[in-house]
């Protein structure tokens, strides 16, 4: 059985969808670089161990990434999750997980992104936003992209309205792509392309608005 740690900075929603998704793999502990981050009580109360290594009491990124693989590392992890972890990682770190480090962002990359991701496609006036899972890179939110969920944006969407659809889809899609990691049916070829296997697509159009 796989073994994944995950990494949240705050309420851990999109960590609490993996926690009830009963994935087959042992969640071996869920690390924040904030202890006030209220996923950690979450956690806990799903019986998961959790730890803390906060950022702020690291002079700059390397240490913090250094401590921070350092105790992901005793966990043995085949994948590390970010479910919300709001750090920019080092090269080296990546590099270290290269290939396990999974992340998920609220927009269809590679548009949007970095943060307020709603707000700024709102501002463009686009007809469809949504989220993307993807690897990591040392190139931030341009990893191999595995799944993306589209949603439509609406006449008299608000940034709240906007990211609670959106949320929606995260909460769906996150846990699938951890099985398929966890069952093997996810590929990172040679050449940085993600392989699904025995995976149907489908080659209808989503149009938004609909049409007449």
């Amino acid at each position: 059985m796989k073994k994944i740690v995950i990494l949240i900075s705050g309420r851990g929603s999109n960590m609490q969808a993996l926690l009830e998704a009963k994935l087959p793999c042992h969640i071996a502990a869920v690390i924040s670089n904030r202890a006030d981050a209220k996923g950690l009580e979450t956690a806990q109360q799903h019986g998961i161990p959790t730890e803390v290594v906060a950022h702020a009491q690291h002079p700059n990124r390397e240490s913090f990434d250094t401590a921070l693989a350092q105790l992901i590392d005793t966990y043995q992890p085949d994948f590390v999750i970010l479910a919300g972890f709001m750090r920019i990682l080092t090269p080296a770190f990546v590099a270290h997980y290269q290939g396990r480090l999974i992340n998920i962002h609220p927009s269809l990359l590679p548009s949007y992104g970095g943060l307020h991701t709603h707000a700024r496609a709102l501002q463009d006036g686009v007809k469809v936003h949504g989220c993307t899972v993807h690897f990591v890179t040392p190139d931030l939110d341009h990893g191999p992209i595995i799944v993306q969920a589209v949603v439509p944006v609406l006449q008299d969407d608000t940034e709240q309205s906007l990211s609670k659809r959106v949320l929606r889809e995260e909460h769906r899609v996150f846990p699938q792509v951890v099985r398929w990691l966890c069952q093997d049916q996810v590929e990172l070829t040679s050449e940085g392309h993600v392989r699904l296997r025995r995976r149907k697509q489908s080659g209808f159009a989503l149009i938004s608005p609909g049409l007449e």
